[in-house]
């Protein structure tokens, strides 16, 4: 029902100068058409976390050779409350349901929004619809890994999150300490901070005090969720918190209040976020030759701002 029933999708790509007036007064820039077609990198946001807050991302993409695709969605989150949504389906995620569909609606729909760009448009036929990645933050990158089944999306080739995992809230009536299987048969790239507050604090709603020593649901997902044959990398980013992929970050919502602000610097750290996601996607969805070397690196170079990276 409106007002909710519209998701508002933003393409960025690789374009061309302006080159006429036309094009300098549009505001949209002609697509270039030296790389196409080109890959597509679908963002799902964390809850109240507009879609601006990853523009710098997007920008990386989109210099990358990929198409990125951010997106803003009112929705109902729980009964009676409304804010920003990745999407989540609660008929979806309990005991009974989950496992059934996917658990974000959102993803179809951007696919579809996708699908029209490259029917019509100044992305018309240069689009690989075959070549998706999703990333997502956050609950958002929960949904992306309860949703990229092959059998429900099977153009979804990679995968990526930044503090996220598939724990089950007891609010949904999952038993206390359940972790929920991901059913991600593609490579999967699983990004936290060391200083993420916010899942720290959120162990409440898994059966656990909030901060509880040994509490790691990330950890928990690389090891135990995914499918054992699914290329999967876990990376810590020191000292970064929970709201790390959005700038500028707003502590009055989007759960940032949950924790002390982080030591590191956030903007350099962003920075390190960004070249990996971007790495991994240009990586596994083809889209820089150059990337599949500098990812097969990635566990022999040392880094600062990395307090552990591995893959299985």
């Amino acid at each position: 029902m409106a007002p909710y029933d519209t998701v508002h999708v933003t393409l960025r790509h690789p374009a061309l100068p302006a080159a006429t007036d036309i094009e300098r007064m549009s505001g949209v820039l002609p697509a270039d058409p030296s790389g196409a077609p080109y890959p597509v990198v679908i963002v799902l946001p964390g809850i109240n976390v507009a879609s601006s807050g990853y523009l710098e991302l997007a920008v990386s993409l989109a210099q990358a050779g990929m198409v990125a695709v951010t997106f803003d969605w009112l929705a109902e989150l729980f009964p009676g409350q409304f804010g920003l949504t990745p999407g989540v389906d609660l008929t979806a995620v309990g005991p009974d349901t989950y496992g059934s569909k996917p658990t974000t609606p959102a993803l179809a729909a951007v696919l579809a929004a996708v699908a029209q760009a490259q029917e019509a448009g100044p992305l018309a036929g240069l689009l690989d619809l075959d070549r998706i990645g999703v990333f997502g933050h956050s609950a958002g990158g929960t949904v992306a890994l309860q949703s990229a089944r092959a059998a429900w999306f099977p153009q979804v080739r990679a995968v990526a999150t930044y503090g996220a995992h598939t724990m089950a809230s007891q609010q949904l009536g999952h038993a206390p300490g359940t972790l929920l299987p991901a059913p991600v048969d593609v490579p999967v790239l699983l990004l936290g901070g060391t200083a993420d507050g916010v899942v720290a604090a959120s162990a409440i709603r898994y059966g656990q005090e909030a901060g509880a020593a040994g509490h790691d649901p990330i950890e928990r997902t690389f090891t135990e969720a995914l499918p054992p044959d699914t290329e999967a990398w876990l990376v810590r980013i020191a000292d970064a918190g929970h709201m790390l992929p959005a700038a500028p970050e707003d502590p009055t919502s989007a759960r940032g209040f949950l924790e002390e602000p982080p030591a590191g610097d956030q903007d350099r750290l962003r920075s390190v976020l960004i070249d990996l996601v971007t790495t991994f996607f240009s990586a596994r969805l083809g889209a820089e030759p150059s990337s599949l070397a500098e990812l097969d690196t990635w566990q022999d170079h040392i880094h600062p701002d990395i307090a552990d990276i591995r893959r299985r």
